[in-house]
């Protein structure tokens, strides 16, 4: 992850980014615009453009970053001719169309997750950036995380053997108290779904990345609360799910379980992940975002260790701190758009690192049956279109 450069950096070269959002995600995605030259050699440094919102915090938001103009509609961010790189950190609802539109202009675009509320939406995302030959990102930013990554290595390197097992738990307490407001996270029009889309994806694309793809799912999943107050007073009806327990099945014959909940007291952000094989297992916590326990091969000691990724020959090593000194959530963040410039700047995909609308529509299709499932009670195969 920290090769050599294949191209001339030019310090003055920049390239321009729109960002659609200013809060929650967009602001980590705004930061890493900042911090991204000061850690890799670009060959062109992003400068934030624009910032577009409906809200008069935007307004705020862009100053603090730098941005030189704010917008209150996307369509005016698509446009402006000074934005190459569309980022879209904006709800579910919104991510379709300002990609599609965007890349039409052939503006590159990375997409935070869900790329969708479905799977078909998903496809047209998909075929929009294909024909208009742009580099295209899906935010699966846990993907870029040094303990993910090196975990992707001992499995690629064969150190766990076949896989068998897969266990994966996504579960806060973000929606546990009955009067938290109702928003769009609680519309199957404007979101798709709930956790599945908001956490399970993150498990799926994990899974996919590590293991490989998945062949069916069987699922339950459950609304807690049906009905919110609204912030300008009444009930909002809630149509998605707070929590989904699923089993889900490999096409390389591994198998495993997924959770996803919002109810969870106690769980501010836990995103752990479990991989066994027939040479030994692995665990990630995202509460500890910088180790990862191995047990693999039989030297004598039995059960796992666990390893601080910091050191100069784990990814990202030395690229920040001396060993020993640990990252945080954000640094994801950095990692991911550094592999969207270089792809943009080598003419290339951000695959295999990176999320493509292709793994962000192949994650939807398995999203989509994790939702048929839960709703039907019955084991769903997951069907990919060509």
């Amino acid at each position: 992850m920290s090769a050599v450069s294949r191209w001339t950096v030019d310090e003055n070269a920049t390239i321009g980014v729109g960002v659609l959002g200013y809060a929650g995600v967009a602001r980590a995605h705004l930061q890493a615009i900042l911090r991204l030259p000061t850690v890799f050699s670009v060959p062109r440094r992003p400068i934030v453009v624009a910032v577009a919102g409906r809200s008069e915090a935007a307004a705020a938001s862009a100053r603090a970053y730098g941005a030189q103009s704010v917008y209150t509609d996307w369509q005016q961010l698509v446009d402006d001719p000074r934005i190459e790189v569309l980022i879209n950190a904006a709800p579910n609802d919104v991510h379709a169309e300002p990609c599609i539109a965007a890349a039409a202009r052939g503006l590159h675009v990375l997409c935070e997750k869900p790329l969708a509320r479905t799977a078909p939406e998903a496809a047209q995302m998909v075929a929009a950036a294909a024909t208009a030959h742009v580099v295209h990102m899906t935010g699966y930013n846990y993907r870029f995380v040094p303990a993910v990554q090196l975990a992707r290595r001992l499995i690629s390197e064969g150190r766990l053997g076949r896989l068998y097992h897969f266990r994966a738990r996504f579960c806060d307490e973000s929606m546990i108290a009955p009067d938290t407001p109702y928003g769009w996270r609680h519309s199957r029009r404007r979101a798709g779904s709930g956790s599945i889309g908001d956490l399970a994806a993150h498990a799926v694309d994990i899974a996919r990345y590590l293991v490989g793809e998945i062949s069916a799912v069987s699922a339950a999943t459950r609304i807690f609360v049906n009905r919110r107050p609204t912030p300008g007073g009444g009930e909002g009806i809630v149509d998605v799910e707070d929590a989904v327990e699923a089993v889900v099945e490999f096409a390389n014959g591994a198998i495993g379980t997924l959770e996803a909940s919002t109810f969870c007291s106690g769980r501010k952000n836990l995103f752990t992940f479990e991989i066994s094989g027939a040479g030994g297992s692995l665990v990630f916590n995202l509460e500890r975002l910088n180790e990862l326990r191995v047990s693999v091969g039989r030297d004598g000691v039995d059960g796992f260790r666990t390893i601080l990724v910091t050191d100069p020959d784990h990814p990202y090593g030395g690229r920040w701190w001396p060993p020993g000194h640990v990252l945080g959530w954000e640094h994801a963040f950095v990692h991911q758009l550094n592999r969207f410039v270089s792809a943009i700047a080598e003419g290339g995909s951000v695959a295999p690192e990176g999320a493509t609308f292709d793994d962000g529509y192949r994650c939807a299709v398995v999203c989509d049956a994790l939702d048929q499932a839960g709703r039907e009670g019955r084991r769903v195969p997951v069907r990919v279109e060509s």
